[in-house]
């Protein structure tokens, strides 16, 4: 069986593996149940198709959506894996490939939506098939926790059992009691080897900013990273339509996408975001999860998302290809207020919406945070030993007080007024502005009028906007969003424990920050990355694949930092497979060194191995002898194939040579092709 390694290099093109990559291979290609749990871009997938390509059989993978398929799909086959998927989107010609492929037992990976397990026939197909592994991604959908749940997932259980073989589940985002429902509605409660492979993701930066001119950050935050590939994820698919015209009104490239646009106008703009370099995508949630775009380099959110494990997903379509990315995140009072009637107006029983505000508290706690966010969003999911330098707080420490007397002071207006009231009035009775409102109701005359002049408007608006963060106050919406005290706000009420608050400074926070990839390469190598980038995109748009299919920016940039002159170097480039080698290497070799000499193809196959370097020495010790010692025999010379086995020899002697070689050619050769080998070894 060929090993990891050796298929990582040659299938992959990766000299090594990402950190916890290689002990979850190893148990998977064992046969044992496993639950991964890795960050998005720490390379979940390879952790079942390298061990496909090692263990006899078919594997199915089950996967949530087309697009995501048929990306994963399109990779191995450009690395030369046989794979295929069974979806609604497939043409009949596709489908063909894929029985003829599971037929001739060529198929080595099944992409399969949950959906399809629903068809009585299935499990009897896959029977036939030969499954020996079933993969499950993004298995969090199994979980009525979890923030995608999918039920066609909870028939994966029943087919492990009836198929009885090992399953593999991997996800980015499981939290304690997701974690749980996945071990029992998959695993039948029978504990898998797990791997918590840790939630950071070291190379995005996270920013958090209270809303003021909301668009306006927006369009700040994207001008200053012109030309990268960004996603805006909005609440309203009105508002995804608004911010891709502001956008395309300040020449920017952008287009939006939302559940209400028809089915093909969404895969035209999914096929755009994907193939098209530094476009930028206004969406509601309903786009992303599909998308394996390695090089998008900024996410932001025009408003605040529904759940810590939303806003964590959501980011982690950044920066997949492990280059510095960077998010933003805005957020304000009407935020708060919709996601908490979201959850109290909802169907869910109790339970679930207490655990629902519980989750909105984390995210809110991470918007309001006073030091490292990374810290904070890490901590939610159990990880404390934490690293970060790459968030707003850590590059500008907040500016706090002693919010305990404001609070206080907010927390008496609300109930000497019988929780009847939103901030806007509370705040002018604060403030002492006697209003139509303020008279009409008498409350000019209640002991906390005109006790809040030391803050100005603005202020008491962020006082109120952190009270509701901390949740000390929630909008009630039998009261038309009235703020109501919650029993977190008592022991400061009763001046038994303080609170610290930060001082807000209005103004476009995070926006004016330098972007993080403001050039990928030095001023040097920029213009052989963009002739690299011309030559890929005229690649992809030939095979109508996405451009990373061919080869993604971290290869790329690795060309023209390090600029191969042949094949052997062109090996060596993180990404590029023996598959790849043979397809792109020439045509990148051209745009780095103008023409390239053709190599022969068996010697192509050794390119970037030490048994590389020792065909070429058999073949100059070949051409010295070509007429023998003394130039005067009959011409001979080995076959490209002969020399390749010769220089791939472990042990060689006259004897195996000879058997390898024929009499004639050992004669000739044979002891000079021994002296290389000795050397090479």
């Amino acid at each position: 069986m060929t090993s990891a390694a050796t298929l990582l290099s040659e299938v992959f093109g990766f000299d090594a593996f990402r950190p916890g990559q290689q002990e979850i291979v190893e148990a998977v290609t064992a046969g044992e149940n496993v639950l991964a749990i890795m960050p998005t871009g720490g390379g979940k997938s390879l952790c079942f198709q390298l061990p496909a390509l090692m263990r006899e059989g078919v594997t199915v993978v089950i996967s949530p959506l087309i697009a995501l398929m048929r990306d994963q799909v399109r990779a191995l086959q450009e690395a030369g894996v046989g794979a295929g998927a069974l979806t609604s989107g497939n043409t009949p010609e596709e489908t063909d490939a894929v029985w003829q492929g599971l037929e001739d037992g060529t198929l080595r990976l099944l992409y399969m939506a949950p959906e399809r397990l629903a068809a009585g026939s299935v499990t009897g197909m896959l029977r036939r098939a030969g499954v020996s592994l079933i993969a499950v991604d993004e298995a969090h959908c199994v979980s009525q926790w979890g923030h995608d749940f999918r039920p066609d997932y909870l028939r994966i259980g029943e087919l492990r059992r009836a198929l009885d073989v090992p399953l593999a589940a991997f996800t980015a985002t499981a939290d304690a009691e997701t974690q749980v429902e996945i071990v029992q509605k998959l695993f039948d409660g029978q504990a898998p080897r797990a791997f918590l492979r840790g939630f950071d993701r070291p190379n995005i930066h996270l920013a958090f900013a209270a809303k003021h001119k909301p668009r306006d950050q927006i369009l700040s935050f994207a001008a200053a990273r012109r030309g990268q590939s960004g996603i805006v994820y909005c609440g309203t698919r009105a508002k995804t339509e608004g911010l891709a015209r502001a956008l395309n009104d300040a020449g920017q490239k952008a287009i939006h996408y939302h559940g209400g646009m028809e089915a093909e106008d969404r895969r035209i703009a999914e096929r755009r975001f994907q193939q098209e370099d530094g476009l930028i995508v206004c969406a509601t949630v309903a786009f992303g999860m599909g998308v394996d775009k390695p090089d998008i380099r900024w996410v932001a959110h025009a408003d605040l998302p529904k759940s810590i494990e939303a806003y964590y997903q959501e980011i982690g379509r950044a920066g997949r290809d492990g280059a510095p990315a960077e998010t933003l995140t805005l957020f304000g009072p009407d935020d708060i207020r919709l996601r908490r009637n979201q959850i109290d107006e909802g169907l869910a029983p109790p339970e679930r919406r207490a655990a629902d505000h519980g989750r909105l508290n984390a995210l809110l706690g991470l918007a309001e945070a006073l030091a490292c966010r990374r810290k904070t969003l890490l901590g939610y999911f159990d990880e404390s030993d934490v690293t970060c330098g790459r968030c707003d707080l850590c590059d500008n420490p907040a500016e706090t007080f002693d919010g305990t007397t404001a609070v206080r002071k907010a927390l008496s207006a609300i109930l000497r007024t019988d929780e009847w009231f939103g901030a806007g009035h509370l705040i002018d009775i604060l403030l002492g502005n006697e209003t139509d409102k303020v008279r009409t109701r008498g409350h000019q005359s209640l002991p906390t009028y005109g006790v809040g002049t030391e803050y100005s408007k603005a202020e008491w608006q962020a006082v109120f906007r952190q009270m509701m963060g901390h949740d000390l106050i929630r909008p009630d919406p039998e009261r038309h969003g009235a703020l109501r005290m919650t029993d977190a706000a008592r022991p400061i009420l009763r001046d038994e424990q303080g609170i610290t608050l930060r001082k807000d400074t209005i103004k476009a926070a995070g926006t004016s920050r330098r972007p993080a990839v403001k050039q990928m390469v030095s001023e040097e190598d920029a213009p052989l990355l963009s002739a690299l980038k011309a030559k890929r995109r005229a690649l992809a748009e030939a095979a109508r694949v996405p451009a990373y299919i061919i080869f993604t920016d971290r290869t790329l940039i690795e060309m023209a930092e390090t600029r191969p002159t042949d094949l052997d170097g062109m090996a060596r480039i993180g990404g590029v497979g023996a598959k790849k080698l043979e397809t792109y290497g020439t045509a990148f070799l051209e745009v780095i060194n103008g023409a390239s000499e053709e190599m022969h193809p068996t010697r192509r196959k050794l390119a970037g191995r030490d048994a590389g370097q020792v065909y070429d020495q058999l073949m100059q010790v070949q051409a010295g002898l070509a007429r023998g010692a003394v130039g005067t025999d009959k011409p001979l010379s080995c076959s490209a194939a002969q020399l390749a086995k010769v220089a791939q020899m472990r042990e060689a002697d006259e004897t195996a040579l000879e058997r390898l070689l024929g009499e004639r050619r050992a004669a000739r050769f044979g002891e000079a092709f021994l002296d290389v080998l000795r050397d090479a070894g």
